[in-house]
């Protein structure tokens, strides 16, 4: 039996124990892996699998939340398999939903408020994807919606499904979003003129598009604050 086993350690250097005397805030992001890894291999304990899986990431946990349970599988660290992989994959996106629900503000006032929102929900998204937030009179959030995913490089939105969504949802304003996986915020041609035929189309039903917001990692772009509305 491995005598590298968690349950050999000073009780103060297991991960669990340390967490209930001290407080989560104490333990490095190997420390809280190996808890949700649970346990170790014959020749590696589950601290050992949880360095492994940041090393394989550059520990950088935000790389490591756009891993899907079939990436980190295919990363063939030897003690990872699918049913440990599922699970740090849903503490990641506990971790995600915890930040939306932070980052949802119950009045829409500006650009920053909506985006901080957004920016939580699609920075991790591998593809494009194009979304909007339905807003009601009061500039509440009524709905968020992924309208369409795409590739790496775009992804196209139907301006008929966007419209049919919001009627739906009893919206009388809405923002636009896409992400930019590659991290460059700037607008291509086609987001321009894909955000002024929505535009258009929504005002006939007195629907008023309030912003179109690219984010990535990096930050956002608003075409509101750009004047380009």
């Amino acid at each position: 039996m491995n005598n590298q086993s968690i349950k050999n350690w000073a009780v103060d250097d297991r991960p669990r124990e340390k967490l209930a005397m001290k407080g989560a805030e104490s333990l490095s992001n190997s420390e809280l892996l190996a808890i949700l890894i649970n346990s170790g291999t014959q020749e590696k304990s589950a601290v050992d699998l949880a360095k492994d899986l940041l090393a394989a990431v550059e520990n950088n946990l935000q790389r490591m939340a756009k891993l899907s349970v079939k990436d980190m599988v295919n990363l063939k660290i030897k003690g990872l398999g699918p049913a440990r992989a599922i699970t740090i994959a849903a503490a990641l996106e506990l971790g995600i939903r915890r930040n939306m629900a932070e980052n949802k503000k119950e009045v829409i006032q500006s650009s920053k408020d909506v985006a901080s929102y957004l920016q939580a929900q699609l920075q991790y998204k591998k593809r494009e994807v194009f979304a909007v937030v339905f807003l009601n009179r009061a500039n509440k959030i009524n709905h968020f919606e992924i309208i369409s995913e795409g590739g790496i490089t775009g992804t196209v939105a139907d301006p008929r499904i966007i419209l049919k969504k919001a009627l739906e949802h009893d919206a009388v304003s809405m923002v636009l979003c896409h992400n930019h996986p590659s991290g460059n915020l700037k607008p291509s041609r086609q987001d321009e003129e894909l955000t002024g035929k929505i535009k258009e189309a929504a005002s006939y039903f007195d629907i008023k598009v309030m912003d179109h917001i690219i984010v990535s990692e990096e930050g956002y772009y608003s075409f509101a604050d750009e004047g380009m509305l």
